[in-house]
Parts: structure tokens; sequence; C-alpha cells
């Protein structure tokens, strides 16, 4: 059933995935109001709130295993719904394994490093799901928009002849350096339309609650819609790679772009499919011992092992069901003893 699962995950997200070497344009290659078949947004809320329960699924093995890291990093233009899909897609996980990490502008510490710096210091551990809310991408993106912030950065004469390539060779590079030592990296772009940003943007003046989320410096970087767009198509051409492809998911409907974003993430998970460690026969036995002491304390009248008999009868109620018997009462399964499809 599970390669069934992942195999459904894998052909829903297939068409947002940038094939590597491909030449991107945008604006003619990725539609941001596309549905990927998905009809009406409750039919969208109940799939997502499937890849929620996955994603919980898969985070305690992942931890438990201790093995891999996962980093998601997620672009888009100001307004895409990136704050909305992390609070959403992550509702279920264990925040202690979860760390998220927005990039401002560099501090002059940072500037006095290379660019990569600041982002390899935020990492995750292995066993652990980190977010970059932004990311090393801006870096090709917002630095060649705006190319007096790669004035600050103070590069040598000879580090600045073809930057833009070099950066990409560099974070295609770093990215399989992570790669080749356990740490998953997950890619997704938000794919915004400009008419949707500009309702957005309204939304956030007309009401009173969000007026927090607004700034006079989106509406100025929006007057660089063009350069954006050329940027986000030359990153996308030249760094999705078969070790970390980039998955370019419509944004216009904020609850499309959380199932599509949370079903790249769980892709991800189910590939490296972490599995909860199994103890040998010496640790085997000790936790046998143990489970004989605890018996040995049940107070007079109580089972020595409540949840051993709970197992049983709840196996006991299946089996009756499976020979066409009824039970006689109603058996709560206890989560830890029920079957996940």
């Amino acid at each position: 059933m599970t390669d069934k699962r992942h195999k459904r995950v894998m052909e829903f997200i297939e068409a947002f995935r940038v094939k590597p070497g491909s030449k991107v344009t945008l604006a003619k290659d990725f539609d941001p109001s596309f549905k990927a078949g998905v009809k009406k947004k409750k039919e969208g809320v109940a799939l997502l709130a499937e890849g929620v329960r996955l994603l919980t699924e898969y985070q305690a093995r992942l931890a438990a295993q201790d093995d891999y890291g996962v980093l998601l990093v997620l672009q888009a233009l100001d307004a895409a719904g990136k704050d909305g899909t992390i609070r959403h897609v992550m509702s279920g996980v264990n925040p202690q394994g979860v760390s998220v990490h927005s990039f401002k502008v560099p501090s002059s510490e940072e500037l006095d490093h290379d660019f990569l710096w600041r982002y390899q210091r935020r990492l995750p551990g292995r066993g652990e799901i980190g977010i970059f809310n932004r990311s090393h991408y801006e870096e090709v993106l917002v630095v060649r928009v705006h190319p007096e912030n790669l004035d600050r950065q103070k590069l040598p004469t000879a580090a600045r002849k073809d930057v833009w390539q070099r950066r990409y060779r560099q974070i295609n590079d770093w990215e399989r350096y992570l790669t080749d030592n356990g740490f998953r990296v997950v890619k997704v772009f938000l794919n915004l339309s400009k008419e949707e940003q500009r309702i957005r943007f309204l939304r956030r003046v007309d009401l009173p609650d969000h007026n927090w989320k607004f700034s006079t410096a989106d509406v100025k970087e929006r007057e660089r819609w063009d350069d954006y767009q050329k940027a986000f198509s030359n990153m996308l051409s030249h760094t999705s790679t078969e070790w970390a492809p980039w998955y370019v998911i419509p944004a216009d409907r904020k609850w499309f772009a959380r199932l599509g974003a949370g079903a790249v993430l769980v892709n991800a998970l189910m590939d490296l499919n972490p599995q909860f460690p199994k103890v040998d026969k010496a640790q085997r036995e000790r936790l046998l011992e143990v489970k004989r002491t605890l018996e040995a304390q049940a107070p007079e009248g109580a089972a020595p092992d409540p949840f051993e008999e709970k197992q049983r009868a709840a196996e006991a109620a299946a089996s009756d069901g499976r020979n066409g018997h009824s039970a006689d009462a109603q058996v709560v399964v206890p989560p830890d003893a029920s079957t996940t499809e």
C-alpha cells in the first residue's frame, strides 16, 4: 500500500518538476492558476489533511532513525503565501524537530564571509527538517536585480567575472555536497501571477488586521516584475538538478499552493523512507526484564499489562469480524496498535 501511495504522490507532483537541464521561461512554462485535476477547494483541503498526516508519520521516523536531514527551500515573490504554506503544511509535525529561518538583509559580519556562509550555519541536523523562508537563492535573485547589493559583498575583481554562472555552479555543488552527506534538499518555488499579487496587496491595505503585513517596499519591488521573472527563469534553468530539482507550485490559490508544497515534501520523505530502529536480541531481553518488573508492580486487581490486554482484545475482535462473528463489546484500538494504510 505504501508503494501505491508514494506512486500517487509522485504522479501528482511531476507536472511541477523542472526537468534538469531544461531552459525555463517562467511565464510560458508554468501557469500560476493550474490545479492539476483538483477541481474544488474542499477536495484540496482534504488531500492536504492526508498529506499532513503522512508528514507527521514520516517526521517521527526521520527523527527516530537520525541518519538523514531535510532542508525545505521556499522561494517566491512577496504575497505568494510562504508563511501560510509553512503554517499549514507543518501543522502536524513535532516542533522540536523543525526549524524555520528567514534571511533578511545581511549583517556586516555576514558580508565579511562567502555568500553561502550564513546559510550553512542554519542547516538542519540529522533527524531534523529545516525550512529556509527565502534562502541562498536570494544571492542570484534580489542581488542580481539590485546589483548594488553585490557591491556590498566586497568581492575581488576576479570573483566578479561571470559571477552569476559561478554562483549557479557553486550552489549546485553545495547542494550536491549536502545530498551526498545525507541531507535532502527540497526546493519549492511558489509561482504567483502579477494580478493575484496586486489583489493580495490591496487586501493587506483594505483589512486593518492585515495592515502590518504591508510594506511600501513590496510595491516598489513590484515595479521590477519583469526583472524578477527573468531572474527566476535563469535560476530554475541553471539550478534544477537530479539531486535537488526545483518544483514550481501554482500559487494563485493558497489552498493549492499548500497542497502542492506539502506533496513535494512528503515525496522527499517517502524517497528517504526512514524507519524506526529495531533493537537487537540483547536489548530485547533487557526490555523483557523491565516488562516483568513493571508487571510485578501492578496493584491488586489490575491487569499486569493493560496495553497488551487491549491489543489482544483488538486482535480478537478483528479476527471475529473476519470470521463473520460480531464482537460482544466495542473495543477501542490504541493508536500504536492500529494499522495505517
